[in-house]
């Protein structure tokens, strides 16, 4: 299981002093604790994915308000964790294989305008899960929907 495998790498890194990824990995433990207490259960591998996308998703934001306040130094300490959480990921897709996806998707569909985004987004992410960002996502049924349509 990832959380094994999070615990593992938070021993490792507490042994080698190694202080950045040592905060990291106990914030995201902190963070599969709350789920799981919210959900009062276990949560999945696929549920601890969701976790490590919405904690990189927050830093990604951070890192936009730092730099847009020019704070460069507390954005590349967010770009230091994202780097961390990254590696729990699955692959990421390839922009081709993320448009022959989508593509595939909108050819399911039947989408022809922007009105059907929403159709074409709940055919693609299930199957994206983990390895495309949901903007980078949108941003390309966007693309395509205007390109076919």
């Amino acid at each position: 299981m990832l959380i094994k495998k999070i615990d593992e790498n938070l021993k490792s890194a507490m042994k080698k002093h190694n202080d950045d990824v040592v905060s990291v990995l106990r914030m995201l433990k902190s963070a599969i604790k709350n789920f799981e207490i919210q959900k009062k259960d276990e949560a999945t591998d696929e549920e601890v994915l969701k976790v490590i996308q919405k904690e990189i998703k927050q830093r990604r934001d951070s890192i936009e308000s730092y730099l847009s306040n020019n704070r460069p130094e507390s954005a590349e300490k967010e770009k230091t964790e994202v780097a961390i959480l990254t590696a729990y990921l699955p692959e990421q897709l390839s922009d081709a294989d993320l448009t022959a996806n989508v593509q595939k998707a909108i050819d399911e569909t039947g989408a022809t305008g922007m009105a059907d985004i929403g159709k074409v987004m709940a055919v693609v992410m299930p199957q994206v899960a983990g390895q495309a960002d949901g903007s980078q996502v949108s941003a390309k049924v966007r693309e395509l929907i205007a390109k076919n349509g």
